[in-house]
């Protein structure tokens, strides 16, 4: 397989996804809204990870396009709970990509303790050969979430996904805290909100003054 050629259009996609995700996020500061997206990140699956998953899945080679949906990965990450959904809905409504599929991870976590809300998307990507269809894998998750999923994957990558059960037990634990203060955090969001208000009046009011 011709590997370069593989990935290009997942690198494409990757790229034009973040651009169109923050882009989302700047027009809600243009307007003076607070954003339901505090930051994004995506990245291409490395070559040995695809073919380890698809020998783990039994996915034949040329299959592997059609079956496997996370080669290309973008994550949202925002700070409550409530945004998931709304960036989940903001999707939904855009008329460049089409909605495969969508897990909720949030509500029905999985045993490990991970909590993100998945929509798996195909992509339409311009090539020279015309257009191509690409499956890609947004992860939308809340600040908390995604520090215990980073480190879980640290963990699974040391012990190659053998975690043992003693540290096991405290990633769950771990994930039940980080999703109690997630909900903490989510009672107190408009306050949260009237103070950034407030700061960003006093800094245009600050700029206003020294111009003058």
């Amino acid at each position: 397989m011709n590997w370069e050629a593989f990935f290009a259009p997942y690198a494409q996609v990757v790229e034009e996804l973040k651009v169109k995700l923050k882009g989302m996020r700047q027009q809600y500061d243009f307007e003076g809204e607070e954003s339901p997206i505090e930051f994004v990140t995506g990245r291409v699956k490395p070559k040995n990870s695809i073919i380890e998953k698809a020998k783990k899945k039994a996915i034949n080679p040329e299959n592997i396009e059609e079956e496997m949906q996370d080669i290309a990965g973008v994550r949202v990450v925002c700070q409550f709970v409530s945004d998931i959904y709304v960036i989940a809905a903001m999707l939904r409504q855009r008329s460049d990509l089409s909605i495969v599929e969508e897990k909720d991870y949030v509500t029905s976590q999985k045993d490990s303790g991970y909590r993100s809300y998945h929509v798996v998307i195909l992509y339409p990507v311009e090539t020279i050969h015309g257009q191509k269809k690409v499956l890609a894998e947004i992860q939308i998750r809340t600040l908390a979430m995604n520090f215990w999923a980073t480190n879980e994957h640290t963990l699974n990558y040391k012990y190659s996904g053998q975690i043992p059960p003693e540290i096991k037990a405290r990633l769950r634990s771990a994930g039940e805290a980080a999703f109690r203060l997630d909900e903490e955090m989510s009672k107190i969001k408009d306050e949260v909100y009237e103070a950034r208000k407030e700061f960003r009046k006093k800094e245009e009011y600050k700029k206003k003054n020294s111009r003058e």
